[in-house]
């Protein structure tokens, strides 16, 4: 397949930057386990498992006896067997028996509900009415789940808002919880991680209160230390099974680096190259062609849309009758087309999806050939969970990375081992940060009264103390000596309105087309000021609309259909004040440190691009500010420093330097580029020196600055190589560029920020911690 792509390919000297050749490997089987009742080994011998493989029945073994348990294997190693055997088999033997499964998408939840239904059709396990219970769900059905169904599916987001929230409509399934079920859990990191730990520390301390305690299991792709992670997330020890006893084909991976574009420049002069949307439209056109079932993960929702337009395009030049076979994918769609899509990709229907990662995870749609992805997903763990979408029934498959502009994907496609020779990322929660924790705390005493007890177990005194101060919680003493205090919100009180368990800024932005009132979809309100401003240009399902307003009050957005012929991409100045040093590094002429800060960000305009990347012109814009309160990595060089590294184009130099290295954070956290920002001063007010900071873009911090403070030589060195290995002469997006810089990428001084990295290197090399700036001046 790659050959046939790569013949129809215009130009391909040096593109391809490296090819990988994965071998095939056996299974490792096992036997049936004598727990398990009859009815249920003849239910999965009926959906084709003849015999669990080893790493499936270590799992179940685990969860039968009670034990918490991740099961950590690759992309298509039958994960769902580790708890279907002994879920089934609890609810078999215990008709009061219930179980809940969560997954972090709804086409997760979909894909697993038909399997349980597959199993539960006939027979003794009709009376598990496995059901969906999410936010598509008629109120109809709502009322059936909650009187009948014993194996609720359903997402973090309706666990907090529905069950938890009115947990006494939910009695029956509380009281006889047997097993909580974990999907993909490796997709709860960051601030929708910490979210969702806490949701399920709630869920536990409800079920508790109904006489339950469930055991958890949790399925994840190859992590970084799973039990580590999974306990952290359920919040009690959780044992680990990670060798994969699974078959698997052999895969092609390839990487690919578009070329530069010829008589076309971008900001300040800077070279372009072929977009990587367009060159996965592109080679998604040309697999179609050849006949090989494609998915197509694009980063952003109107990349998706970009894409499969592209391939459509494409494609009504060559075989007008293949057009109708491709389509694009994305969160946002209204819940029917998405369940059409769904049917469609998985009947075969459709030979090619473009898609955001609402495919990556866990969906099992057999027969796929091939895998493309425009850029880097942001994450090893995401590379290795879209590259196994393909082969899955153990046939040969073809990856294919097509690298953006972008330092990352540069240094990717150029150090190949730094992507298949590098270990999947630690996940990254932290239930502790008080943004995340405080509403979480008033849900919880909203449900249940707090006691001090659990405050403690939590270490959530002064969040406490603030809620208290605010008047949204208050104390009240026990009637008796043998009673103890507890905690209750303020009466009348609605706390779980205001948390976003997907960690947003707000309620979603409803789209609607101006012209006839259709309702095209949703945005997150934290996003809309970036992609939804006036003059935006959005994509969807192969048409372009133009936004005409954005009410964010009312919550929604006015489009009309227009095809202007460009796209746009928002301008955003960023101001940022240190509120608090955490921890801080001296060394020589350099001080790094880690430390509270607060970010205050305005849209200012927008910049109108043609297809081929020429950028046309900045149109100005004036919208509110947003102000974010979180942490920052940030270091400060010294005048003599930056005198001694030759450095004459001060902000120049630091500003390519702050670029280039939120390009490269990503190999450090398990982050993307778009969770985290930056801002560089030539003399800041509150250090008196020069000085770059990189800042988490959620409240309160996800522990990604963190993760870079910790790893700062690591992170560092990586940057200076990509930039003085960029075959650019003055800096451009694959090195020191930034797609959402606020100042239009001015000044840059890609020769300045090579020379800057390389002094910091060799004066932190070596540094001691100091807790405090007054011992660091003293």
């Amino acid at each position: 397949m790659l050959n046939r792509v790569l013949v129809n390919s215009p130009e391909f000297d040096g593109q391809l930057t490296h090819v990988a050749e994965l071998p095939a490997r056996s299974a490792a089987q096992a036997s049936w386990p004598e727990w398990a009742p009859a009815e249920v080994i003849a239910a999965l011998r009926e959906s084709g498992v003849p015999e669990p493989w080893r790493h499936q029945r270590a799992a179940a073994e685990l969860a039968f006896a009670g034990t918490d348990v991740v099961l950590a294997t690759g992309t298509a190693s039958g994960k769902s067997l580790a708890y279907q055997l002994p879920v089934l088999s609890a609810l078999h033997g215990d008709s009061r028996a219930t179980a809940l499964y969560l997954a972090p998408t709804k086409a997760l939840g979909a894909d697993q509900l038909r399997a349980a239904g597959a199993l539960t059709h006939a027979g003794a396990l009709r009376e598990v009415h496995p059901a969906t219970y999410d936010g598509d769900t008629t109120p109809e059905i709502r009322r059936w789940v909650r009187a009948n169904a014993r194996w609720v599916f359903t997402n973090p987001d309706m666990l907090h808002l529905s069950v938890l929230r009115s947990h006494q409509r939910w009695a029956r399934l509380l009281r006889g919880l047997r097993y909580v079920v974990v999907d993909e859990c490796h997709a709860y990191r960051g601030v929708f991680g910490s979210h969702v730990a806490l949701v399920l520390r709630r869920l536990r301390r409800l079920a508790a209160r109904y006489g339950a305690d469930p055991t958890f299991v949790l399925c994840s792709a190859t992590a970084a230390d799973p039990a580590v992670a999974a306990s952290r997330l359920i919040g009690r020890e959780c044992a680990a099974v990670t060798e994969d006893g699974s078959p698997s084909g052999p895969r092609t991976i390839a990487l690919w680096e578009p070329p530069l574009l010829t008589g076309v420049t971008g900001e300040n002069g800077a070279p372009v190259r072929r977009s990587a949307t367009g060159e996965a439209g592109r080679f998604l056109a040309g697999l179609v062609v050849e006949g090989a079932r494609t998915l197509a993960f694009v980063r952003s929702r109107r990349g998706a849309e970009a894409t499969a337009l592209e391939a459509r395009r494409l494609l009504a030049a060559v075989d007008p009758e293949l057009v109708g076979r491709v389509a694009a994918y994305r969160a946002g769609y209204l819940p029917e087309d998405r369940r059409a899509l769904e049917t469609a990709l998985s009947e075969g229907e459709l030979l090619g999806v473009a898609t955001t990662n609402a495919l990556e995870l866990g969906v099992d749609i057999a027969g796929l050939d091939a895998v493309v992805m425009s850029g880097f997903p942001g994450t090893v763990a995401s590379f290795r969970q879209q590259a196994g979408r393909a082969g899955r029934r153990t046939q040969g498959a073809l990856v294919l990375l097509v690298a953006r502009d972008d330092p990352l994907d540069t240094y990717l496609v150029h150090h190949p081992e730094a992507l298949l020779g590098k270990p999947v990322e630690a996940t990254i929660t932290d239930p502790r940060n008080p943004y995340v924790l405080g509403p979480h705390l008033l849900c919880a005493a909203c449900e249940l009264p707090l006691t001090e007890n659990e405050i403690d177990a939590l270490d959530a005194r002064a969040v406490v103390a603030e809620l208290a101060a605010d008047g949204l919680i208050r104390r009240r003493p026990g009637r008796s000596a043998d009673e103890p205090a507890r905690w209750h919100v303020t009466a009348g009180s609605q706390p779980h309105d205001e948390v976003d368990v997907r960690g947003g800024i707000g309620d979603p932005v409803v789209i609607v087309d101006s012209e006839t009132g259709r309702l095209l979809g949703t945005a997150d309100a934290g996003r809309a000021l970036s992609t939804l401003h006036p003059g935006a240009v959005h994509l969807h399902q192969g048409e372009t609309f133009e936004v005409e307003e954005l009410d964010l009050d009312e919550g929604v957005a006015f489009v009309r259909a227009e095809d202007p012929g460009w796209t746009t991409h928002a301008r955003q100045t960023t101001a940022i004040e240190v509120v608090a040093t955490i921890d801080q590094r001296v060394s020589g002429r350099v001080v790094a440190a880690l430390a509270e800060v607060r970010v205050t960000g305005q849209v200012v305009g927008y910049l109108r691009t043609l297809a081929d990347g020429t950028v046309l012109d900045l149109v100005e814009l004036v919208m509110p500010e947003q102000i974010l309160p979180s942490v920052a990595v940030l270091y400060t060089v010294t005048p003599a420093l930056l005198d001694a590294a030759g450095i004459a184009d001060v902000p120049g130099a630091l500003h390519a330097a702050e670029h280039a290295a939120i390009g490269l954070l990503p190999l450090i956290a398990t982050c993307d580029r778009w969770d985290i920002g930056g801002v560089s001063v030539a003399e800041h007010p509150d250090t008196g020196l020069p000085t770059v900071f990189v800042y988490d873009g959620q409240p309160g911090g996800a522990g990604f600055a963190e993760r870079g403070y910790a790893a700062l030589e690591r992170w560092l060195a990586a940057t200076r190589d990509l930039i003085i290995a960029c075959e650019c002469q003055a800096g451009c997006p694959s090195c020191v560029q930034s797609p959402k810089c606020g100042s239009g990428n001015h000044p840059l001084d890609k020769d300045g920020a090579a020379r800057l990295l390389g002094a910091v290197l060799r004066e932190i090399t070596g540094a001691t911690p100091v807790r405090d700036a007054r011992d660091a001046a003293s």
